[in-house]
């Protein structure tokens, strides 16, 4: 039976709940940023002002450098602070305590960490400070704390998010399990949110199943074997009475009865076939060897192929060759011919007539329950008997199916998976 099966054609349902979240993210940054440029944040614009504030205070640029030293000593009375005042080619103009040196600040404007308080005149000068001077490069400081905010936002979402699409991927493999025909697949309850309920919902659903699929089988099962008794007494008494009976309506009742006996026996195995879980063991077997004994039985069947070693239920499979045989003597016209051939993974039986076979359009309504071709020269049979071959053939992991062959003829062809090959 095949298990669960997923896609990984798209990206995972976590995977895109992350990079939605991440993307969320990064548009809040970006608006952030562009608000900030434009308004322009009142940090920023409080730098801004007190540039100008010292740049009034200073002499200008152009002043001789002693107006230069005795107007930066002025502003700095009582600071306590070292300060040196640079041109805008970083050439000094007036120095108070042990120079500053510029050449730091350099490498700060060209991507180094600033080692002092620095303030940048609107006339292009530069004040360098070991005290603080206004508030340090709030810009930088927003884009840092945005970045770090984007990053741990980012990293703490991820287990959450792969939590919750956890759970989602264990109520998928549920319901693909309950379709695969594993009646007892449950999904564990997680939670009180909407997944936890349609958890819920699920089991719910999965035990009504499973009830009315036991109870249509128990009842399945139960009338099979009922009614084998009065057919065991119509034979009886048709025994008994066979003097008093006409030859012709012998035959017929006897024909009627062995026909009511077959529909039973498929019946009844296809049953069996469809409960969950089979206790038979399976058996290593050779499927030509399988095919050669079931074509002993029938004096038009002629068979090719190589050997197909298997891991099977040698019942089932000699079920499913009788079958088609059966199908091909009825409906065919004879001789039935048989091949078996495999590559390294799978055995693949053909089983064909000499006659025009079946219609393309009904290639998969053959293999439906009780359907009977119109038309056919023997509409014996009970009609579950090629419904049963795909049953048999899937409960090997395997394939049934009708094909078309290269003369135009119609042929069933069953795949069947090989035996593992030991390394």
């Amino acid at each position: 039976m095949a298990g669960p099966r997923f896609s990984w054609g798209l990206p995972r349902l976590y995977f895109r709940f992350y990079v939605a979240l991440l993307v969320s993210l990064l548009l809040f940054a970006l608006a952030v940023v562009m608000v900030w440029n434009r308004s322009g944040g009142p940090l920023e614009r409080s730098n801004a002002t007190l540039a100008m504030v010292i740049q009034n205070a200073l002499a200008p640029a152009d002043a001789p450098p002693a107006a230069q030293q005795a107007a930066l000593e002025h502003m700095a009375a009582g600071l306590g602070a070292r300060m040196t005042l640079y041109s805008r080619n970083w050439e000094p103009l007036a120095v108070i305590g042990a120079p500053i040196p510029g050449h730091r600040w350099r490498q700060h404007e060209m991507g180094g960490p600033p080692p002092e308080s620095y303030v940048r005149l609107p006339d292009g000068r530069r004040l360098l400070s070991s005290e603080p001077l206004g508030f340090t490069r709030p810009k930088a400081m927003l884009h840092n704390a945005l970045l770090l905010l984007a990053l741990a936002i980012g990293i703490a979402a991820f287990p959450l998010v792969r939590r919750l699409t956890k759970r989602l991927e264990r109520l998928q493999q549920g319901v693909e399990s309950l379709g695969a025909g594993d009646l007892t697949a449950r999904v564990p309850v997680e939670g009180k949110d909407e997944i936890a309920r349609l958890a819920q919902s699920f089991n719910r659903a999965a035990d009504q199943i499973e009830q009315l699929v036991g109870a249509h089988k128990t009842l399945l099962a139960n009338a099979s074997h009922e009614l084998r008794t009065p057919l065991a007494r119509i034979r009886l008494a048709l025994e008994l009475i066979k003097d008093g009976v006409d030859p012709k309506r012998r035959a017929g009742l006897e024909q009627d009865i062995a026909e009511l006996n077959d529909l039973l026996d498929e019946i009844l195995l296809a049953s069996r076939l469809g409960a969950t879980h089979d206790n038979a063991e399976l058996e290593e077997l050779d499927l030509l060897a399988l095919a050669a004994e079931e074509c002993a039985r029938y004096d038009d069947a002629v068979l090719n192929g190589a050997s197909a070693v298997m891991q099977g239920d040698p019942r089932l499979l000699r079920r499913l060759l009788r079958n088609l045989l059966e199908n091909a003597r009825r409906h065919g016209v004879p001789p039935a011919h048989v091949t078996v051939a495999c590559d390294e993974r799978k055995a693949t039986l053909a089983v064909w007539d000499s006659g025009p076979g079946i219609p393309e359009e009904e290639f998969e309504r053959v293999f439906e329950p009780f359907y009977r071709r119109r038309g056919t020269r023997d509409n014996s049979g009970a009609g579950l008997g090629l419904a049963l071959v795909r049953q048999i053939a899937r409960r090997h992991g395997g394939e049934a199916r009708c094909v078309r062959m290269p003369d135009g003829r119609g042929s069933f062809e069953i795949t069947l998976p090989l035996a593992a090959t030991p390394k």
